[in-house]
Parts: structure tokens; C-alpha cells; sequence
């Protein structure tokens, strides 16, 4: 009888259990860095894609330029004697910049190792964009510091000048005209591709490191 009123005592006990309420403020502020981060990552990887482009099309116009300049007085020279080809190295060297920033950048966030070393990975995340966006700023006005000058031409300017005569073999005039302009475009485009991928890695630094204090602070003993 003792051990039928015991066990009965018990059955009739309350059953505590404990039940951890999920934090949906952390999931809010975690699934809101996870969208940062992709949207990040899209913006560099665009500001690749189109830095690989100009490096193209402006490696080529160089290349098309260094095939078919001559200097012996024996020839009709194609090119100028007086030639500023500089706003086009700079096209070249500025898409060269942007392209090591934003491979550095997609290493540092998607290989484990290098994302964990948090000091790199901020580091980087946020001097990729602010590379790019110099690179592209100064690639920019260069150009159209040199191509407005009208006792120099530039490749813009003299491909452009003679791109409606007909060339059966280098240089094809039309085409390296093209191809100039179009490095130059996409290097103007690049401007608000870093300024947005520039906002984006500071935004994600900050809901970061909310995140991180967040989780720190539940995780320290209440102080009584």
C-alpha cells in the first residue's frame, strides 16, 4: 500500500521540463546578415566580371596599338608621332587592381579558413570595394582629362577619328573605337558597383557585430 501511494504521489507530481524559447530577434538580425552577405558577394562578384571585361577590351587596344606601331620613316606610320596612350593603360591597370581586390575578397568569404580570421576577412571584405572604387575613380577621369586635350590624341580620339575608313587587315578603326569606349563604360559603370558593394561590406560589419554582442550578452552570467 506504502509503495502504491508513493508511486501515486509521484505520477501526481507536476513534470518540469526545460523549454529554451528561440530568440527571434537573433534569427532576425542572422537571417538579415545572411542577405548582406549574398548581396555582397553578388556586388563583387559583378564588379569582377566587369572588371575582367575592361581589362579585355583596353588589353587588346594595346595590343593592336604595339603590333602596328612602327617607328622606321621607311612606312607609312598608322599611329601619331605625339600619342598619349596613357588614359588606356590606366583602364588596364585599374581593372587589374579591381580584379586581385575582388578575387581576395570572394576567397576571404567563401574558403573556411581564411573567413574564420576575422581581422582578414573584415579587412578585406571592406578594402576590396574601397579599392575598386579609386581604381575606377582615377581610371575614369584620366581619361577624360587626356581624351579632352586637342593637341594630343589619345587611342579614343584618333580610332574614333578614322573608324569609318575601311581597314582589310590591324588596325580595324571601327572596332578599337568601340572597344576603347566600351572599356571606359564599363569602367563608369564600375563607380556605383564599388559604392554599392562599399555599403554593403560596412553594413555587414555592423549587423555583425551586433550579432556577435548579442550572442555574447546571452551567453554571460546574469549579474545579481
Amino acid at each position: 500500500m506504502e509503495k502504491t501511494a508513493t508511486a501515486s504521489a509521484h505520477s501526481a507530481a507536476p513534470s518540469f521540463q526545460t523549454h529554451v524559447e528561440p530568440d527571434l530577434h537573433l534569427q532576425s538580425k542572422m537571417k538579415s546578415l545572411r542577405t548582406i552577405n549574398t548581396l555582397r558577394l553578388g556586388a563583387t562578384a559583378l564588379a569582377l566580371g566587369m572588371s575582367l571585361t575592361v581589362l579585355g577590351t583596353s588589353g587588346n587596344t594595346l595590343r593592336v596599338y604595339e603590333e602596328t606601331h612602327v617607328s622606321t620613316p621607311h612606312y607609312l606610320p598608322l599611329w601619331p608621332e605625339h600619342f598619349n596612350i596613357r588614359p588606356t593603360v590606366s583602364l588596364v591597370a585599374g581593372s587589374v587592381f579591381i580584379i586581385l581586390a575582388s578575387i581576395a575578397s570572394l576567397c576571404c568569404s567563401k574558403i573556411t579558413t581564411l573567413r574564420n580570421k576575422t581581422t582578414l576577412h573584415t579587412s578585406t571584405t571592406l578594402a576590396a570595394p574601397a579599392i575598386g572604387l579609386i581604381a575606377s575613380l582615377i581610371s575614369v577621369i584620366f581619361f577624360y582629362a587626356a581624351n579632352s586635350s586637342d593637341t594630343v590624341d589619345t587611342f579614343a580620339s584618333w580610332t574614333c577619328r578614322w573608324r569609318d575608313i575601311p581597314m582589310g587587315q590591324q588596325p580595324h578603326w571601327g572596332t578599337l573605337c568601340r572597344q576603347s569606349y566600351a572599356g571606359l563604360y564599363l569602367a563608369v559603370l564600375l563607380i556605383p558597383v564599388e559604392v554599392v558593394g562599399l555599403g554593403l561590406a560596412v553594413w555587414e560589419k555592423k549587423v555583425g557585430g551586433y550579432v556577435e554582442g548579442y550572442q555574447g550578452a546571452r551567453k554571460s552570467p546574469a549579474l545579481s
